[in-house]
């Protein structure tokens, strides 16, 4: 039992603590601390303060999942996009000499493409490429690398066989192959084959040349079909989901289709804060479902900002000129730093573009390509598909390969729509004209110039563009900034 002296003391105790309690907003407010909150009463929240704080937690959570998972929710356009045209899943791959028929973020025409969507659900698979002038990589459902293959994998272009593994295989690896381990069943295998002298035809053959097929089946492998896709219309994107609910039913229905990804156990935890978990039926309530939708637009609107109106000075490559960065991480295919995961980077890159390889932001000489993006004209105005405009390129242009510029719908972020059906000047097509090292202007806008209509492209009036100048072959002087770009000039 406890002492008298004992009791005394907590007694006195107590009485200072209620004489402190009686005295304590004055004594926040003197320490600088705040006072209560708004809609708090004693300490605790009324009723309408804690709806209104629950559903601002919910719409902050919602719109920092939005910006994370839309890489997953991107590939799955992909994935979609093959197979609303015919082509299945490990059996078939589409090629394409591709051009504004093909909405996709920021697909070139510089480049015929090959893409095939490999389920790995029953095992590893295997890809062959032949020696020769390919790109190529692998990418997972959530668009990370996995591996490179062609010009910028493990055998610079000299062929060789892949050998992709699922998920947590423990099973025996064979030799002779260069194996890449992915984090999802689902994988996006996309692949370029450079043409030669602008021959798009032997491209595309070799294209044909390219096999993949289950590690099970390597002693007989099943034949391929190739689906050639140039004159179709597709669109290999999100779009249609990006703005409503459907995104997170897409994103629902991926994650339940897939295993858990270690590393974003935290986002998922996210997710279930929203009513969307693997391993449940994703209803939202009708104060969820207008809280995802709403988050849904705002986060896209953000994404669209870090694209098209960042502030990061690390943007610029030169200060006077408005062309930008594509990918503000040098060298990395997950947006990797020292200080952590650059956010902003990752989401610049994925509201305009799609797929990721440490190739494709090098910044060195002899890199395999870089990209530099401009929404602006020499006045800082964002492009208007009303006006016309004159882009000077000096010569020679530091590439060892091959340049072009390329001309994107800001909405659609893929090639503008006109009944021009063309949207890129390219030096081994319209350009190969140009002498060599003579600087040469290019036109942009509803009408061409008289005279100059195989150096311009129309764009549609009431549509703001951008714009992507690439180099394939980069040489020094891309990067030290002894050759530079016009800026996009309005003509009277």
């Amino acid at each position: 039992m406890p002492s008298l002296s004992l009791l005394r003391r907590h007694a006195l105790l107590a009485g200072g603590a209620l004489v402190g309690a009686a005295a304590l907003p004055r004594t926040l407010r003197a320490q600088g601390q705040p006072g209560p909150a708004r809609g708090f009463e004693r300490g605790f929240p009324t009723p309408d303060a804690a709806r209104a704080a629950r559903d601002d937690a919910d719409f902050q959570r919602a719109v920092v999942a939005y910006r994370f998972w839309y890489p997953t929710v991107s590939a799955e356009g992909i994935f979609n996009g093959n197979r609303e045209a015919g082509i299945p899943d490990n059996t078939a791959m589409g090629i394409a000499s591709t051009g504004p028929r093909q909405v996709g973020f920021t697909l070139n025409s510089d480049t015929p493409y090959g893409s095939a969507v490999l389920d790995l659900s029953n095992g590893p698979m295997v890809i062959e490429v032949p020696p020769g002038p390919y790109i190529g990589l692998v990418n997972d459902h959530h668009q990370g690398w996995v591996m490179d293959v062609g010009l910028p994998g493990p055998n610079e272009g000299r062929g060789g066989k892949h050998l992709v593994l699922p998920p947590g295989y423990g099973g025996e690896v064979p030799s002779g192959y260069q194996v890449g381990r992915a984090l999802s069943n689902k994988l996006l295998f996309a692949v370029r084959a450079l043409p030669a002298g602008g021959d798009l035809s032997a491209a595309l053959e070799a294209l044909r040349q390219i096999r993949f097929y289950p590690l099970a089946a390597a002693a007989n492998p099943p034949a391929l079909t190739f689906q050639d896709t140039s004159q179709t219309r597709m669109d290999s994107t999100c779009l249609r989901w990006e703005a409503d609910v459907q995104y997170w039913e897409v994103l629902h229905r991926v994650l339940r289709e897939e295993p858990l990804v270690e590393k974003y156990l935290p986002m998922y935890g996210m997710l279930a804060e929203l009513g969307i978990e693997r391993d449940k039926p994703f209803a939202p309530d009708a104060r969820m479902r207008a809280l995802l939708e709403r988050a849904a637009r705002e986060g896209r609107d953000q994404l669209l900002v870090s694209a098209f109106a960042s502030d990061r000075p690390d943007r610029l490559n030169w200060p006077d000129r408005h062309w930008e960065w594509a990918g503000l991480v040098p060298g990395s295919a997950q947006f990797e730093t020292p200080a952590g995961l650059d956010l902003e980077a990752r989401d610049r890159w994925f509201a305009q573009a799609i797929v990721t390889s440490p190739a494709m932001f090098r910044r060195s000489a002899g890199a395999g390509s870089l990209y530099w993006l401009s929404a602006r004209d020499s006045g800082g105005t964002y492009l208007d598909g009303g006006q016309n405009y004159r882009l000077t390129v000096p010569g020679p242009v530091p590439g060892k390969l091959f340049w072009s510029v390329t001309a994107y719908d800001a909405q659609t972020r893929s090639q503008v729509q006109t009944e021009q059906d063309k949207a890129a000047l390219r030096s081994l097509f319209e350009l190969k004209d140009v002498a060599a090292g003579a600087p040469v202007d290019l036109f942009f806008g509803p009408q061409a110039p008289a005279g100059q209509e195989q150096r311009w492209i129309r764009t549609a009036p009431g549509r703001g563009w951008f714009a992507y100048f690439r180099i394939y072959g980069p040489e020094q002087a891309a990067f030290d900034r002894s050759w530079k770009p016009g800026d996009f000039e309005i003509m009277n």
